[in-house]
């Protein structure tokens, strides 16, 4: 058992984590790369990335010892489903030196993972986009929202950033002067938190702004929107309200209203001191009183705990996750 080694991906838009792990909880190795996700870089960069993270993890490791790995991965349906992609990933992992199995597992279960070994509960995630999800048997069961910036995604990072500049048009169409967090947003967008004389052509300004770019772009006023409510500024709490409502109303799509098994929350919005997580909290404790909530922590690290769990030397899944994965900061 002391010589079996089991790596773990985090593979993200924008960052991929690799870790190698002894099964006595050893962190024998690490590394990060670029973004892996192939639907946002294509098949062949995504490999590229994971190959250069793997390497780095597995740089003081004999890659004969790695019995087991799985790689945690955004639209890892569409990886499964894509020939092609699928065969990239394999040589990466073969240029690794790696020859034994890996698994492909949806980034929501691995986040479940990071947060608790129970293998039935819930995983909510709000970053730039929010979905929930239901997990059996540690597999991915239901899920719900995830549907996008377009079609949903509510109360995540864009549609925070884009309530908050259609509270902006909305105070400008009613010739009222923004709230502080509104002057900010303007102030983003056009370089002056000041209002025309005739507020239609402040209005047209910040239209012509928010279409000029990615609608997905809209995310990077979340920030805005959750220091401005920590201030106790009245759009700002307002907005976090409503969006803790939403994200707690994803989860009752799927959850039972019985339900008392845990739920793990992740994301950037959602595991930091934010208004948002905090109002989750409240929210979540307020429909399931007797569900334990729990932040998601480690992605690598879980992704190697559940390649880990079905070898045949691990007798007890429950305690080898607590010498695995550590528990959030």
């Amino acid at each position: 058992m002391s010589d079996t080694v089991v790596v773990g991906l985090d593979v993200g838009g924008t960052s991929t984590r690799a870790t190698a792990l002894g099964l006595d909880g050893a962190r024998l190795g690490a590394g990060r790369a670029g973004g892996g996700n192939p639907t946002s870089h294509g098949a062949e960069r995504a490999a590229a990335e994971l190959l250069a993270a793997l390497r780095a993890a597995l740089a003081d490791v004999d890659p004969t010892r790695v019995r087991a790995g799985v790689i945690g991965l955004a639209g890892a349906g569409r990886l499964l489903a894509d020939p092609q992609g699928r065969a990239a990933f394999d040589r990466a992992w073969a240029d690794a030196g790696l020859r034994c199995p890996y698994t492909v597992h949806g980034d929501a279960l691995v986040a479940y993972a990071s947060g608790t070994a129970t293998p039935d509960g819930t995983v909510l995630i709000a970053g730039t986009g929010a979905i929930a999800a239901q997990v059996r048997d540690l597999r991915l069961d239901r899920t719900a929202d995830g549907h996008g910036w377009l079609l949903g995604d509510a109360g995540s990072g864009f549609w925070l950033g884009r309530e908050a500049v259609r509270r902006l048009l909305s105070d400008l169409d009613r010739a009222e002067a923004p709230g502080e967090l509104g002057r900010r947003v303007l102030a983003e967008l056009t370089g002056s938190g000041e209002v025309a004389v005739r507020p239609r052509a402040t209005v047209d300004a910040v239209v012509q702004a928010v279409t000029r770019r990615p609608p997905v772009e809209l995310a990077r006023f979340a920030p805005l929107v959750v220091e401005a409510a920590r201030a106790g500024e009245p759009t700002g709490a307002a907005l976090i309200a409503e969006a803790a409502a939403l994200l707690a109303e994803s989860v009752s799509r799927i959850r039972p209203a019985d339900a008392s098994d845990p739920v793990v929350l992740g994301g950037g919005l959602l595991t930091g001191d934010t208004p948002l997580a905090a109002a989750v909290h409240a929210e979540l404790t307020r429909r399931w009183p007797a569900a334990p909530l729990h932040g998601a922590g480690d992605g690598a690290a879980a992704a190697a705990w559940l390649a880990a769990r079905d070898l045949p030397e691990v007798a007890d899944p429950t305690a080898l996750h607590a010498r695995l994965v550590p528990p959030p900061a």
